[in-house]
């Protein structure tokens, strides 16, 4: 591996405490693996019940009494 530049800033800077190798060594883990994880997914969008396709499907209408009634309340 090569040096790091003079004037590239430290990923990493410890501003309190004296955490020893083995903890710098997991806090780095931890970042990486962060860092590296996969980004989650959208939730899917529910749907607007007026854009459901099953809408647009209607029965045939009903003959008799009460037809006219029954051809305004689909379902």
């Amino acid at each position: 591996m090569t040096a790091p530049e003079q004037n590239e800033k430290p990923l990493l800077k410890v501003v309190k405490g004296t955490p020893d190798d083995h903890q710098l060594a997991a806090l780095t883990a931890v970042i990486a693996g962060l860092a590296s994880a996969a980004p989650a997914e959208d939730a899917p969008k529910r749907r607007s019940e007026w854009a459901n396709p099953a809408r647009r499907v209607r029965r045939s209408l009903q003959h008799g009494p009460g037809a006219w009634r029954a051809s305004g309340f689909p379902g």
